[in-house]
């Protein structure tokens, strides 16, 4: 996997049958989805913010970059917890 942080590298290092189980599961969910990957990547990334994991943003704003996400929609996803979660980050 590319751009991963640290965090996420020692996660499927250290425990390779955790992360193949993780990886599995999120691929799953991922292709039972109605909703485009790009849809999802800002998804995604709001609830990154929302919940205050900005570990994993750089890495899914990357993926919705190449997905086509533009820098504004990329804002928009991370502005819409706003009103439940608060300005997080």
């Amino acid at each position: 996997m590319k751009n991963v942080t640290n965090s996420f590298s020692l996660f499927m290092n250290e425990t390779p049958e955790t992360g193949k189980a993780y990886m599995d599961m999120v691929k799953k969910q991922a292709k039972a989805s109605v909703l485009d990957r790009k849809t999802h990547e800002l998804a995604y990334i709001s609830v990154l913010a929302a919940v205050r994991m900005t570990s994993g943003i750089d890495f899914h704003v990357k993926s919705a970059k190449e997905l086509g996400a533009s820098r504004d929609e990329v804002k928009s996803a991370v502005l819409v917890g706003l009103p439940v979660a608060g300005n997080v980050i």
